[in-house]
């Protein structure tokens, strides 16, 4: 069985509910996953938008999430000290930050990105960034997710 993962705040292609953006609560939306294959030991995600101004934005990068996780609830915050920890995304942020596209520019996608990974733990600087995470959490990608929702300033 393939790897799924949905939400319950908005569906592949919808838009992104404004609670969820940085125009609005900036929550991190509620997760879900399923499928997982047998070997995974931990998950990493990651939250991006390629159609940002300057080439792909991330919001947010998270890992070291445990193996028996299938989710990850609104508005989820962690500690860096251990177990599941956040990579900091390109606002400097060491959290989910949500959609704040240039008002103007059009539509943008936010790709929710869940990998499940042959390791218990990724070990990363407290400074590295969400795309170092990323990079690092493909060399132990055993399979991989996704969910799209769109948002739009106008």
């Amino acid at each position: 069985m393939a790897m799924t993962l949905t939400s319950p705040a908005f569906a592949e292609g919808e838009r992104v509910p404004d609670r969820y953006t940085r125009f609005g609560e900036n929550l991190m939306p509620p997760l879900k996953w399923s499928g997982a294959p047998e070997g995974a030991r931990s998950f990493a995600l990651i939250v991006e938008d390629p159609d940002a101004p300057r080439g792909t934005f991330r919001h947010c990068g998270m890992f070291n999430i445990p193996k028996d996780w299938s989710e990850v609830s609104r508005g989820v915050r962690m500690k860096s000290d251990g177990g599941v920890r956040f990579s900091r995304n390109d606002f400097g942020n060491t959290r989910y930050d949500g959609p704040q596209p240039p008002k103007g520019h059009g539509m943008h996608h936010y790709r929710f990105r869940i990998a499940a990974l042959d390791v218990p733990e990724l070990e990363m600087s407290d400074m590295a960034d969400a795309e170092s995470m990323w990079d690092e959490a493909r060399k132990h990608m055993l399979s991989e997710a996704s969910l799209t929702g769109t948002f739009d300033v106008h």
